[in-house]
């Protein structure tokens, strides 16, 4: 199998970007959906429309661009064991990359809530929650390009 991955790693790194730039995409366009969902009057032509978009963007970009980023990131984990599990960044690395599955977590809640009419946060609460992602992707492509500790 390592053999495997270091034949390999730069087609698997270049994957990996690329979920993980999906997998941001989705991440910063759903709560700007839910943004305007929230505003939006049960029931009405907009709301299902904003339904649709969620459930899509959830299923199609955001699930599989995620499921992607975890396994050819624990690919080139595993490759590089030895020394990542003593690099500091690449540990604070990892517990950012947890928050932000957490994050898309809490997205699958918000778009099950929507979904069913049962939404109770306000638009405002989702403009909040739109800059999460943001930060976190900032620290960790910092901390994955600078190395910083």
């Amino acid at each position: 199998m390592q053999d495997f991955i270091m034949t390999y790693f730069d087609w698997i790194r270049a994957f990996h970007i690329i979920s993980v730039i999906a997998w941001m995409a989705g991440m910063l366009y759903l709560p700007r959906l839910f943004v305007y969902h929230a505003s939006a009057p049960i029931g009405s032509e907009m709301s299902e429309t904003f339904k649709i978009m969620e459930r899509r963007l959830l299923q199609i970009i955001i699930k599989p661009a995620m499921i992607l980023t975890w396994v050819l990131g624990g690919l080139m984990l595993y490759a590089y064991w030895d020394l990542f599990k003593t690099t500091p960044w690449m540990h604070a690395k990892l517990l950012l990359v947890i928050i932000m599955t957490g994050v898309a977590h809490a997205y699958i809640k918000y778009v099950k809530a929507f979904a069913v009419d049962k939404n109770k946060r306000s638009a405002k609460f989702f403009r909040v929650l739109n800059e999460v992602p943001t930060v976190l992707m900032i620290i960790i492509v910092i901390l994955a390009v600078v190395e910083p500790f």
